[in-house]
């Protein structure tokens, strides 16, 4: 429905800094630190209008420009994530870096569009709202690619389990991030929790969606065709989250200076599914000619990124601007990060289509102005001109910064330090290992946050945690579907970033085999502490450039994603944590593979070799040890473990498959028989010797390239006659017992599947209830 406009009246009590009161006062001292702005850049942007900015302008610079939203320190790094991709990997590449979300194609007409984004800093300072708005915020990115969505992820990380802030943040992390999208109806499908006192201070939110769409419907961000109109849509504007971009996600916390502290995004989940099916059907109708939602930055964003992606021109009266709170002043307005919000270009004919939607919803909006050919975005405020400025030096040519970098004087020593603690002997300690293993707070049974989480609504969720990878179903008729994980290892990029990044994409890449889709792309969401630290620079550098040459080795471009920096308390930086999610694509779910075994006589295969590689291991960890090298990364033994997984279960001949990880072999078994509460008799003498490596290292050695599988006994010559021709380590390690309820390490010992799932399962409700 059509709600007049604030009235201009109530707006005239400001004191209004036009840009004509800036050029004739260029004297007036202005809060450009107080919002996030350094005095080279805000003299900068001085030069660039040749006056003072009004103090609107200020704002919109402000936030802008703020790391989170320009890249500033990054963008001369994430550029090769460009540069190092080939036209073979671009083939399934319809949409790329540099708009909301990337986009591909995985074939009969249908296209997936996926994207990661942090929202950490506002939900250390308020859980609850921070991750409801984090999944918000991801979800309106997939909407404004003309996408319908149909699921999210959460990889998330919180400080130790024990510590007394830790409860506070997960109860309400979790609780913000089931609470918003099962109102969206959106399933959940898989993500990580991992705890580790390096996050104390910084929890990471990262949050994942992704949508459907045909080739046809994908919508582009900007503001084309002089004489189209501008329209603001969805909630209202209040005063949550001003100078979130700018100052909560561009700095580090200092307990200091709470006024660092805005306040947080609030979401409403009712509004943002009525403005997902007001949008899909402005689509349909072919309404709008851009749309851009309204995240960080709000109206400053929208605006000049509409602008300057398209014509250059936009002309504004920011008191059309529908308000919860009429004291707002222009310049927190501009600010806003006020929820459920989307901004879109109309052509004149289409606007009585466009409000008869709007009705049909009930959904409010304002018409704010029009496309103009000047090249200037012009913001007004009561018909007087606050803003003025060419929209490119806002959203596209602010700060690059050379960062210094410098390789941290301790690495040396962190590489040099290999994890050389007594290993148990003997087959009541190895058992005594495994059971502890699996109850710690990073191999515990995540079902306390998933059981918050709808993963089936809508229907089409063929696979979810705990299996390897989340499977949607995209097409009813073919069967055509998507698997998706994330993963990053923290340890892993702490001790070697390089190493680290490509082994975080090789695991992703991995659990999509696993489920026995083919990788097709990558998204990613980079968490690091302050770029102002050398060593902070370094390690995100390295982490980038092992990223990009891994995607190119592999095959796999990024479609895009997001740098979160500044995760850093007092000096204390988190692990360079990059967060790679990978999408792959079935040609039929029906074909999907769990992650647990079922059926009694089936023979169960380890793929891959093994090798002493403990050092950033969760038995490592478990033992207070963080140093020496990472496991190394063989990309071309992943690709190839990866084909012959798709392959064995798009060709029906396993019927389980797990990946390797974290927590090595010994994880690995007991999540397979704990999935479907079925055991095996597992015999690891011939391996061992195969191997080099006694049963321990076996057992808890994170050596990649590796998954087991469970082979039907039809099917075990076809299976290994496919791995022998491919020159693929194989060896049979067991047979699935459904009548013994344990995992029997023949002449070892025996771990009843009650006693491993009690360990298993008792973690997350001793410390959260």
């Amino acid at each position: 429905m059509t709600v007049s406009p604030s009235a201009a009246a109530e707006q005239k009590k400001f004191r209004i800094d036009t840009v004509e009161h800036a050029a004739a006062t260029p004297g007036t001292e202005l809060p450009w630190a107080e919002l996030g702005l350094k005095e080279d850049e805000f003299n900068r942007v001085v030069e660039i209008l040749g006056r003072r900015p009004t103090a609107a302008e200020l704002a919109m610079y402000s936030v802008m420009w703020s790391e989170h939203c320009s890249y500033k320190s990054s963008k001369v790094h994430l550029k090769q994530f460009g540069e190092k991709v080939t036209d073979k990997m671009k083939e399934h590449l319809l949409v790329g870096i540099g708009e909301n979300a990337g986009v591909v194609d995985i074939g009969e007409g249908w296209a997936v569009t996926f994207k990661v984004e942090s929202h950490n800093h506002p939900s250390f300072v308020e859980p609850y709202q921070g991750a409801a708005t984090g999944v918000g915020g991801i979800v309106r990115d997939i909407i404004s690619m003309g996408a319908r969505p149909v699921a999210v992820m959460d990889p998330l990380r919180f400080g130790a389990i024990d510590h007394p802030d830790t409860a506070r943040l997960v109860h309400g992390i979790v609780s913000g991030i089931g609470g918003y999208g099962n109102s969206l109806g959106l399933p959940n499908i898989g993500g990580e929790l991992v705890f580790d006192s390096v996050y104390q201070g910084n929890p990471l939110v990262n949050a994942l969606a992704v949508g459907v769409l045909r080739h046809e419907d994908i919508r582009l961000a900007n503001a084309s065709g002089a004489g189209n109109k501008v329209v603001l849509f969805g909630a209202r504007t209040g005063g949550d989250g001003i100078g979130g971009a700018s100052v909560l996600a561009s700095e580090s916390f200092d307990a200091t200076k709470p006024s660092k502290r805005p306040a947080v995004q609030v979401g409403d989940p009712f509004a943002e599914k009525v403005l997902i099916e007001c949008c899909l059907e402005l689509f349909k109708s072919s309404v709008v000619e851009g749309i851009q939602d309204l995240g960080a930055a709000g109206i400053s964003c929208a605006t000049s990124e509409l602008a300057s992606n398209g014509d250059g021109g936009m002309h504004v009266e920011l008191t059309n601007v529908l308000l919860r709170d009429p004291t707002l002043t222009p310049g927190e307005i501009l600010m806003s990060e006020s929820q459920e919000r989307m901004m879109a270009v109309v052509t004149p004919e289409n606007a009585d289509a466009f409000e008869a939607i709007m009705a049909k919803w009930n959904v409010e909006y304002s018409w704010l102005g029009e496309v103009t050919d000047t090249g200037r975005l012009i913001i007004d405020w009561a018909g007087e001109t606050i803003v003025d400025v060419d929209p490119r030096t806002v959203a596209h040519e602010g700060p690059v910064y050379q960062r210094p970098m410098a390789r941290p004087a301790a690495q040396d020593s962190i590489e040099a330090n290999s994890f050389n603690a007594e290993r148990p002997f003997g087959s009541a300690a190895v058992k005594d290992a495994i059971l502890e293993l699996m109850a710690s707070p990073n191999m515990c049974d995540k079902s306390w946050v998933t059981n918050q989480y709808d993963r089936y609504v809508q229907g089409n969720t063929a696979l979810a945690m705990p299996d390897d990878a989340g499977v949607i179903r995209v097409d009813e008729t073919t069967g055509l579907g998507v698997a998706i994980s994330t993963d990053a290892n923290g340890r892993y990029s702490y001790l070697n970033p390089y190493e680290g990044a490509k082994l975080a994409l090789a695991e992703s890449y991995r659990n999509v085999s696993t489920a026995g889709a083919t990788p097709l792309a990558v998204t990613d969401c980079l968490n690091f502490g302050s770029p102002e630290d050398p060593g902070v620079m370094w390690q995100f550098a390295e982490s980038v450039r092992g990223l990009a040459d891994g995607c190119r080795e592999l095959g796999v471009p990024v479609t895009g994603g997001n740098v979160s920096l500044y995760n850093q308390t007092g000096g204390v930086a988190i692990h360079p944590t990059p967060v790679v999610g990978v999408l792959g694509v079935f040609d039929d779910v029906a074909r999907r593979t769990p992650s647990g075994w079922r059926q009694d006589g089936q023979a169960i295969y380890l793929m891959g070799t093994t090798q002493d590689e403990l050092d950033g291991s969760e038995y490592a960890n478990l033992r207070g040890h963080l140093g020496g090298k990472p496991p190394k990364v063989d990309l071309q033994a992943e690709k190839l473990l990866g084909e012959l997984l798709v392959n064995a279960s798009r060709d029906g001949m396993i019927d389980a498959a797990h990946d390797v990880s974290e927590g090595g072999l010994a994880a690995a078994l007991s999540e397979m028989a704990l999935r479907f509460g079925v055991g095996a008799r597992i015999g690891l003498g011939e391996v061992c010797e195969r191997d080099g490596v006694d049963l321990f290292t076996l057992l808890f050695s994170e050596s990649q390239a590796r998954a087991v599988v469970a082979v039907a006994r039809s099917e075990e010559v076809r299976f290994k006659d496919m791995c022998s021709a491919r020159g693929f380590a194989h060896a049979r390690i067991g047979v699935v017992d459904t009548e013994i309820g344990a995992l029997d390490f023949q002449s070892n010992f025996v771990l009843p599947l009650d006693e491993l799932k009690a360990a298993h399962e008792g973690t997350l409700p001793r410390h959260f209830g």
